[in-house]
């Protein structure tokens, strides 16, 4: 077929995955492929020879950004000469999320996060669960008095005791501890002080101090200490024919430190590092506040009602969902000005939660009130990667904390895994 009409594009190929390298001299291809040719030139490549076969779908970046139009258009949208020599980049294209379970609740499901291979869950019938991450159910705790809000774990080791907190519409933070082998839990604290429903909270690093962020406004430093408290004789001292059978006594705790800032209620909280956390706020601001000096140190004004917020440590950039429908990029360090590195544009509905992945600096999820939870890859602003469908309802929280496992709680009483690889 006669092809010497058709524009051609010189384009150099690399890859930092050294198992499907290929040489590095510039190759002619016609410039209005797309990926899917791309890809077949890279198998016939690494096919060349007696060696095993491959047949991989491979993703492809110009300038860090995902390929999703016609090579020449890409350019083109990008204002790069298609005369120019082209470095493109490839890497194996991200598998989709499989569905994998649904656990039933009796109300709507709040608020989640998985610890390795388990999985706490709160709820608008006041109770916190605790299931197995194939889905088993361990314990359902009947430990607040209005719905749960939020949940952390504290501990996230194999340690046959772990500790985990849960915060509620009933202004109350509760520290409880879980015996694995007896599947029994106590509750050891009660942090009492703030004076609306607590809807976020956060451990930080050392596992020693918590913060709390509230409908009352406020920012709230707490101790995660999770020593019992014995039952004492009015001395004070333990007697010793009790001490093997005393009933634990939930401790009142009080916060350390409490920070005032915000305007309306804040929707989530993270530690940024050793002594400065980061809140979102229904006041359309994101604030950054110093813990040593007891402070405010900066503040990011947004157009819209923040939703939620995640911090990665991985690029130290924050995302937020909005009421408007969009999830945005921010980087707190700029110094150009341009806080808002990126918009994704793809929910109709609020965007309810957002979650960085632990172990990849590039993607995240997001969940809405149009039911779907989106995979999202910040290489690729135009779109998400997949979307997963399946709750009747509004998502009202999705979480990554497993690698191999993506989680969403919604309006429909159902918490969602899906299978995910690397």
């Amino acid at each position: 077929m006669e092809t010497n009409n058709i524009p051609h594009v010189q384009a150099r190929f690399f890859t930092k995955q050294p198992q499907f390298s290929v040489p590095s001299a510039p190759f002619s291809v016609q410039a209005q492929v797309g990926t899917c040719d791309l890809s077949s030139l890279i198998n016939s490549l690494l096919n060349e020879g007696d060696g095993e076969k491959t047949n991989v779908d491979f993703d492809f970046l110009i300038d860090g950004e995902f390929l999703r139009l016609n090579l020449d258009k890409h350019l083109e949208n990008k204002g790069i000469s298609t005369e120019s020599l082209v470095d493109i980049e490839y890497i194996e294209k991200q598998q989709a999320p499989e569905p994998e379970d649904s656990l039933v609740h009796d109300d709507w499901v709040s608020c989640i996060q998985g610890c390795k291979d388990c999985i706490l869950s709160g709820c608008y019938d006041n109770t916190v669960r605790l299931w197995s991450v194939n889905g088993s159910p361990f314990l359902t705790i009947p430990g607040h008095s209005a719905p749960v809000k939020c949940v952390q774990w504290i501990t996230d080791d194999d340690s046959t005791v772990k500790t985990f907190m849960s915060g509620s519409h009933d202004q109350t933070i509760h520290i409880w501890q879980w015996d694995c082998e007896s599947n029994s839990v106590d509750c050891v604290a009660a942090c009492r002080g703030h004076a609306g429903s607590v809807d976020c909270i956060n451990v930080d690093h050392t596992k020693q101090r918590f913060c709390s962020g509230s409908w009352d406004k406020m920012l709230k430093l707490w101790s995660a200490e999770c020593e019992a408290v014995e039952d004492e004789d009015e001395d004070g001292d333990i007697p010793h024919k009790r001490r093997k059978t005393s009933r634990r006594k939930v401790q009142t705790r009080v916060p350390i430190l409490t920070l005032s800032g915000h305007n309306e209620g804040i929707s989530a909280v993270e530690w940024i590092d050793t002594n400065q956390i980061c809140t979102s706020s229904w006041d359309h601001t994101i604030k950054i506040w110093d813990l040593e000096q007891a402070e405010e140190i900066s503040s990011l004004q947004g157009s819209k009602v923040f939703l939620d917020m995640s911090y990665s440590p991985l690029n130290r950039q924050i995302v937020t969902g909005s009421s408007d429908r969009h999830v945005r990029l921010w980087d707190p360090r700029s110094s150009d000005g341009a806080l808002v590195k990126s918009i994704y544009t793809s929910h109709t509905g609020w965007v309810s939660s957002v979650c960085w992945s632990k172990t990849n600096e590039f993607l995240f999820i997001s969940g809405s009130y149009d039911s779907v939870m989106k995979l999202w890859d910040t290489r690729s602003p135009k779109a998400p990667l997949y979307n997963m469908t399946g709750h009747d309802e509004k998502i009202l929280a999705v979480d990554w904390s497993i690698p191999s496992s993506l989680l969403s709680g919604g309006a429909d009483n159902h918490l969602k895994i899906f299978q995910y690889k690397e």
